[in-house]
């Protein structure tokens, strides 16, 4: 099972960070809202929104 998944993450879309302007790639997580998907974490998030106040 290891042997198929060697390299796979080479192949996972990236974006980069609205905020801090680092990379960072699709997470399981994000499958359903990928294309509305901005920041890298909830720190970018928290920051983006105390720049709109």
């Amino acid at each position: 099972m290891h042997m198929r998944l060697r390299g796979f993450k080479a192949h996972l879309p990236v974006k980069v960070c609205a905020v801090c302007g680092r990379p960072f790639q699709w997470r399981r997580k994000w499958t359903q809202n990928w294309p509305e998907v901005k920041y890298c974490s909830e720190r970018c998030r928290n920051e983006a929104r105390g720049r709109k106040a």
